[in-house]
């Protein structure tokens, strides 16, 4: 069993999350993950009012009964969600351990360290990590520009991000962006990571509440085949490449506007994509990490799998590099 220090602070067996990405973190997948050993996490503003959050943390509870958490993501907007109110039934229902994204979470942070909740912060820059770190986070999971979704605008990779980050962090650190594997999990513990989160790999699990066909098309894309939207906008997001994020693409590199492109990006035609299994249907995420992706296992067999693999080639094939005389 591979124990790092964000297993042993977030009273996990495994070092692999499973974010919160919007339609996709529902209790299904959640207490899948929980029952794997590795850390679940509902996205509470997939629900639509925080008393359907409540009802679907009941939910998971009914088919787990591992640890797992509730993604918090707050974005400046018009109008924004009743966050206070979110928060208030992840505190209420008892979960212990919270993932925040977007803004900063210290309006959030007194209420749930008061309540005895684990804050896992996401970050896609070092000095965001390192401000989050002196807040009180209790972890930082550390976006690289391979993730899906929002990777920030420094267009920084994985590879270099997560061994900045670690020259700078002293608590718990999880490296997002690009991971799907055993040899993923093993190359973030070199660079200073305590584990990794995975959220296209999770995605692509028989209890991923996605349609088939979506999972099949995740399968048969490759490294290439994802767009990145909203650039000129400073908003970046990665996206899987369809007719509809290519025509986005088009419109803002020819100077047009958000409104130009309000219609296509719509949160209710990508909720589509992932219901009707329909991958034209509109704007949904993915990462590069696609390209590594070949099958669609239960989350069992996929945590089973890179944990045992993971403890093979750090047994094996790397300690094999070693020369036993001089070492």
């Amino acid at each position: 069993m591979l124990t790092t220090a964000f297993t042993e602070t977030f009273g996990v067996s495994h070092p692999i999350v499973q974010g919160g990405m919007q339609w996709v973190g529902r209790a299904e997948l959640v207490a899948a993950v929980a029952n794997a050993g590795a850390l679940g996490m509902l996205t509470a503003l997939t629900q639509p009012t925080p008393d359907d959050l409540a009802r679907e943390i009941s939910r998971t509870r009914e088919l787990t009964d591992q640890p797992f958490g509730v993604n918090l993501t707050i974005l400046p907007t018009i109008t924004p969600p009743p966050y206070d109110e979110y928060r208030n039934v992840i505190i209420d229902c008892g979960v212990k351990v919270v993932e925040t994204a977007g803004s900063s979470p210290a309006t959030h942070l007194p209420h749930f360290h008061g309540a005895g909740i684990k804050v896992l912060h996401k970050c896609t820059s070092v000095r965001h990590a390192v401000k989050a770190q002196a807040l009180g986070v209790d972890g930082i999971s550390i976006d690289g520009f391979e993730c899906a979704g929002h990777p920030g605008e420094d267009d920084v990779p994985g590879l270099v991000l997560i061994a900045a980050a670690a020259e700078r962090i002293s608590i718990p650190m999880i490296a997002s962006g690009g991971f799907a594997d055993a040899r993923g999990l093993v190359a973030a513990l070199a660079l200073g990571a305590d584990g990794i989160n995975m959220g296209t790999r999770f995605m692509c699990t028989e209890e991923s509440p996605i349609h088939r066909n979506i999972k099949e098309a995740i399968v048969a894309a490759s490294e290439v085949d994802t767009e990145l939207i909203f650039r000129s906008l400073r908003n970046t997001a990665r996206v899987a490449r369809n007719s509809i994020s290519q025509e986005v693409v088009e419109i803002l590199s020819s100077g047009g506007k958000f409104e130009d492109v309000r219609h296509l990006v719509a949160g209710a035609r990508g909720r589509a994509v992932f219901d009707r299994g329909d991958p034209e249907a509109g704007i949904w995420t993915a990462g590069t990490v696609q390209g590594l992706i070949h099958d669609i296992p239960t989350v069992g067999e996929l945590v089973e799998h890179i944990v045992a693999e993971s403890e093979a080639l750090i047994a094996g094939r790397l300690a094999g590099l070693l020369d036993p005389v001089s070492a």
